[in-house]
Parts: structure tokens; C-alpha cells; sequence
């Protein structure tokens, strides 16, 4: 078979000999692939040779291009961290995707608050919190936390209870049984309480020795004034942090820093794992996966990994990192690497790869490749069924809909309406077969007076390609600019002829239509007069009711927020005396429209700016006791 990609081969002349990045696109100009070379002249004529020589992962990719393009680059260091910011953005269809098996929890402490507090959190945030972990389980950060409480019985409460047991002056059973120093009530200081947070960070840091110290010494001198009763207590809080250490693998005989990276893959799929050791102990893990879907080699794939690891832990990235083997261009990766420390941390110092020969930490990298391996075959159970009906529905549904190519991004529209009144729109998305949740849309109908789900959809489709038109210029910078392959209507003839006439007046023409009728399931296309029926229980019928009843939820949730608010704010106009300002404090306070209603005029004189005279008025127009 002849190349496909010489059919837009650039002159080799034209192609600069310098380091930078590639970029593979396809008829849409959607970005399908981006890769790195130190001469990006003698990486890109590989791909022009002979079709039998090329892997068959980037013939797939070729036969989907249709342009590439280029960015220059200073340096192989700068090109390497072009090329992971390219793929981060763009998210390409033939680039290796780490992602996170699931949503790891983390013991966090919210040192950005006047009175932190210690709480599990998952998916941290940038935003003055110190975050430790991640733990495999949710139950093991509560079980380290109850045992540390003992010693260091910080803040854990929510802002509501804390609020709460601070207007009334009396501290919750936490106080009472010992697990928060209750500084809500004025028990501590917030100078003290704030002494209590260093030394749990200082404890989860690893400096854990001065703790066995100093409660030792505070044991033996309370038991030699004869006060055994405070003695007992040091006594327990003494085993709390034994037990509490004992949880804590040892992963080296001395008191080092550094992460230990492990994976285990197949010609298909990759696992990876990182146990993250700090003063010699294992305080942290997290596992990802990868569909391995360009030709890389197991080093190959292992520094894109570090990269992606690097550029996640940025402020906790260490300066050694334990490896299997060494990945191509250690050097330049191990800079790349140190440049993300010194931006994150603004700490000098040089990240190194170390391959361990021997000694307490190959057998540790050892463990580590353990749970890689368990990781793995645990991943390849679950996903196995899942990758393969996905891969059949999207081949099912390019052969019963007659489409030119595989759906691989279907978008899906939805009208949410009450007699014509607070419409709304909803757009979803699903590429490959999985929900791409970060690109739904939302739509308020404004030009739609009444009942008419036809001129609705009509609007909402206008909206959206309308924009898509707009954006088309900024490439995949706006997720509006990405042009769909199927756009599913759901309901009948009526709302695909309505969405057709909307994408004819726009002149757009790139993406397949279809409707999907609930009474019957009755695809409907344009032109046709006769619905297609897909077979039940087949892969594509199952694909398409998923994506119809995602719009469908997303468009009805949409719906009572919108009629909620209206509901809310027309309840408030009745109220003299109460404008804006107040309704949001009220709202603030008390949460929702009905806890306002069962609040008592003592209550609604809490609130900042509502008198009791007010209070009076409130509680008579809306209800209140």
C-alpha cells in the first residue's frame, strides 16, 4: 500500500535541522499526534518511507492525518517540555494518556484558614493546602488520623459545625473525648492550635523521633511527681504514635527522600506505580494507567511517564527518583525534570534517576514492581470488556449509519422545558466512547417564547456551530472549535429537521446528523424516511442511549437549577425590605429557600444586616415559625 502522508509531504528543504515539536492533524485540524526530535528535518522524513516499514500504531495515525506542522525550539530540554504542554492541551487521539486509575484521597490540612484544619480530600487543589499521600484507601488516613488526634487533637470539623459550636459557646464531642482542642470555644489559642498543626505536619514529614522523645519524657517525669492518671494518658498517646509509625512501611535504612517508580505493559496497555518515601518511610502511592496506543519502547515510555509524574508533584517532586532502567536521554530528561523542581519549589538542587543494583532499595524498587504487576492484570480484567465493546459500538455505528469514519467524537443535544417556561439546552460529549465531561455545555433558550421544542433545538444547534465558526481560527485553544463527527438529536424528525435547517443556514457541513426517537428507539437520519433500527442489545443502540440519557440528565439538572433560582428570587421579591444583598446572606447562612422558611426570628437576626423588625417580616411573608 503507498504512504497516504506523501500525498502532503512537505519539501525536506522547507523542514529545519533544529531541536522542537511536530504536530499531526487531521481534516478537521484537529491535533491527532505530537511528538519531539532533536532534528525535527530527520524525524519527520521517517515518516514519508516505505508503508511496510512503519509500525502499525503510526500507520493507524498516518491514515488519519492530513497536515503536520512544526515548532522550533533552543534546546532538546525545551522541546521536551513543549511536547508535554502540547500534549496536556491538545489531548491528542494517538499520544499516550496516563491517567490516574482512580481518585486517590489525601490527608489535608488547610493551612490557608485561620484555625486549619485536618480533613480527607480528594483531587487536591493549589490553594495554600499541604496535602500527604496519596493513600490507597480512604479508611487508612482516617485510622493514621484518629491515632495522631491523640497526640495533636487539631481542628477536623467542618466550617458549619465550627461556626456553629462557636456561637453557642460549646465545643462538640470531639472536645469531649479528646480528639480537637475545641479552639472554636477559646479552649487554645489560635497561636496554640496553630502549634498543634506544626507538629502533625512535622510528624507526617517524618520527623517522628523528637515525638517518641519527648512523650517519653513527659511519661516518666508525670509518673515521678505520682500524677499516674496524666502519666496514663502520655502512656496511650505514646502507643497511638508507635501504632501509628507501625502503619508507615519502611522502604530504606536511612532517613533518605525519594520516589520509587515501577510499571508493568503489554504490546496494548500499561500500569504504572509511584511509592513516595520521605525520612526513609513510605507515606504515600498512586497508580496510573496507559492505553499504549503510539510505538514507544518501555524507556521510551517510562520518561514520558516521569515527565507526567514530575509535572503533577511539582512542590513534592524529591531529588532522587528510583527507575527500572534508563530512559532514553536520561540527561535531558533529568534537567527537564530539575527545571520543574527549581519553578515549583524554588529550591536549587539536581534531580537524578537511579537504576539500584543492590541493597535495601532494589528490593524495594522490587515492591514496587509488584503492585505495578497486580495493578496491571486488575486494570486488564476491568477494562478488557469495556476498550472492546467500545471499539465494536463505534465500528457498529459507522456501518449502520452509513458515516464515512468511526464516530470517535459524538456530541449529543437535549431541550428541558416546563409548559415553555425556564428552557434550557444541554450538550455532551463523548469521544472514543468515554464522556469528555469537561466539554458539556449548557444553554439558556432566549429566543424561544413557549412551548416549541423545534425552534429550541434549532437555537441551541445555531449557538453552538456558530461558535464553532468563530473559533475555528484558534485551533483546539477553544473546545468549542472542535468539530464533531456525529451530532445526535434527541427525539424525531421534527428536532433532526429543525437542527438540520439550523446547520444548512450556517453553511457547516463537516459532521454527521442523526436523531434518536425514545418510543421505539428509532434512529432517524436526514434524507431518510425509513428510521434505521439497530438490533437490541447491539453495541451501537447501547452506545447511543447512553449519550441521549447523558444529555438528557445533564439537561433536566440544568432545568431545576434554573427553575430553582427563579423560584427563590420571586419568593424574596414578596419580602419588603429585603433587595439582593440580603437574599444572598440569607441564602449564605442558611443554605437553601426552605431552611430560611423553618428559621426562627432569632435565627434570621443572626445574619449580618437583618434587624429583628426584619426578621419579623421575613418570617411572616415566607412562612418561618
Amino acid at each position: 500500500m503507498r504512504n497516504p502522508a506523501t500525498a502532503f509531504k512537505p519539501d525536506p528543504g522547507t523542514i529545519p535541522t533544529e531541536p522542537g515539536c511536530y504536530l499531526w492533524r487531521d481534516r478537521h485540524g484537529r491535533v491527532i499526534y505530537v511528538g519531539k526530535a532533536k532534528s525535527l528535518r530527520a524525524r519527520l522524513s521517517s515518516y514519508f518511507t516505505d508503508w511496510s516499514g512503519l509500525h502499525e500504531r503510526t500507520r493507524a495515525m498516518l491514515e488519519v492525518a492530513r497536515d503536520v506542522e512544526w515548532i522550533v525550539t533552543d534546546s532538546e530540554v525545551a522541546a521536551l517540555h513543549l511536547e508535554y504542554n502540547l500534549i496536556k492541551r491538545h489531548r491528542p487521539r494517538y499520544n499516550v494518556r496516563y491517567t490516574d486509575d482512580k481518585s486517590y484521597p489525601y490527608l489535608a490540612i488547610t493551612l490557608g484558614e485561620d484555625v486549619p484544619r485536618a480533613m480527607v480530600r480528594r483531587n487536591p487543589k493549589r490553594d495554600g493546602t499541604r496535602y500527604f499521600g496519596p493513600y490507597a484507601h480512604a479508611y487508612a488516613i482516617r485510622e493514621t488520623l484518629d491515632l495522631l488526634l491523640r497526640v495533636y487533637p487539631v481542628r477536623t470539623c467542618s466550617q458549619g459545625v465550627y461556626e456553629r459550636c462557636e456561637r453557642a459557646g460549646r465545643p462538640c464531642l470531639l472536645h469531649h473525648i479528646g480528639r480537637c482542642a475545641a479552639p472554636c470555644v477559646g479552649k487554645v489559642s489560635p497561636e496554640e492550635h496553630r502549634e498543634l498543626v506544626d507538629g502533625l505536619i512535622a510528624f507526617l514529614e517524618g520527623d517522628t523521633d523528637a515525638v517518641l522523645e519527648e512523650l517519653g519524657e513527659q511519661m516518666h517525669a508525670e509518673a515521678q511527681r505520682l500524677n499516674f492518671e496524666a502519666a496514663a494518658r502520655l502512656r496511650d498517646q505514646l502507643q497511638a504514635v508507635e501504632t501509628a509509625l507501625a502503619k508507615q512501611q519502611m522502604a530504606a535504612d536511612s532517613r533518605e527522600d525519594f520516589d520509587a517508580v515501577h510499571f508493568h505493559a503489554d504490546d496494548l496497555e500499561a500500569a504504572f506505580q509511584a511509592f513516595y518515601v520521605r525520612k526513609g518511610r513510605v507515606v504515600g502511592r498512586k497508580g496510573w494507567t496507559a492505553d499504549r496506543v503510539e510505538a514507544l519502547t518501555a524507556g521510551e515510555l517510562l520518561g514520558r511517564f516521569l515527565l507526567q509524574l514530575a509535572s503533577e508533584r511539582a512542590e513534592e517532586l524529591p531529588r532522587e527518583i528510583l527507575v527500572p532502567e534508563e530512559p532514553p536521554d536520561r540527561e535531558t530528561l533529568e534537567q527537564a525534570l530539575t527545571d520543574i523542581r527549581r519553578e515549583a519549589r524554588g529550591q536549587s538542587g539536581a534531580v537524578r534517576l537511579r537504576v539500584p543494583q543492590r541493597g535495601a532499595k532494589r528490593a524495594f524498587l522490587a515492591t514496587v514492581r509488584e503492585n505495578a504487576v497486580e495493578a496491571f492484570h486488575q486494570h486488564r480484567l476491568k477494562r478488557a470488556k469495556d476498550f472492546n465493546a467500545r471499539s465494536q459500538s463505534l465500528k457498529e455505528l459507522q456501518e449502520a449509519l452509513a458515516l464515512p469514519e468511526a464516530p470517535l467524537r459524538i456530541e449529543a443535544y437535549d431541550i428541558s422545558t416546563l409548559q415553555g417556561r425556564d428552557s434550557v439546552g444541554s450538550m455532551v460529549v463523548m469521544e472514543d466512547g468515554l464522556p469528555r465531561k469537561s466539554e458539556y455545555r449548557r444553554f439558556k433558550i432566549r429566543g424561544v417564547a413557549g412551548q416549541d421544542d423545534f425552534a429550541m433545538m434549532h437555537e441551541v444547534i445555531t449557538r453552538r456551530f456558530r461558535r464553532l465558526l468563530s473559533e475555528q481560527g484558534e485551533g483546539d485553544d477553544s473546545k468549542f472549535a472542535r468539530m464533531p463527527d456525529l451530532v445526535l438529536i434527541d427525539g424525531g424528525k421534527g428536532q433532526l429537521g429543525a437542527a438540520g435547517a439550523a446547520l444548512e443556514e450556517l453553511g457547516v457541513d463537516g459532521p454527521s446528523l442523526a436523531a434518536l426517537a425514545k418510543r421505539l428507539e428509532e434512529v432517524f437520519l436526514p434524507g431518510r424516511d425509513e428510521p434505521v433500527l439497530l438490533p437490541r442489545g447491539s453495541e451501537a443502540l447501547f452506545l447511543l442511549q447512553r449519550i441521549r440519557d447523558e444529555a438528557h440528565r445533564f439537561a433536566v439538572r440544568y432545568h431545576r437549577t434554573v427553575r430553582g433560582r427563579r423560584m427563590t428570587e420571586s419568593a424574596f421579591d414578596e419580602v419588603p425590605g429585603v433587595g439582593p444583598a440580603r437574599r444572598q446572606a440569607l441564602l449564605a447562612h442558611f443554605g437553601t429557600l426552605e431552611r430560611v422558611r423553618a428559621a426562627s426570628v432569632d435565627e434570621l437576626t443572626a445574619v449580618e444586616g437583618i434587624s429583628h423588625a426584619l426578621a419579623e417580616t421575613i418570617a411572616e411573608h415566607l412562612g418561618a415559625q
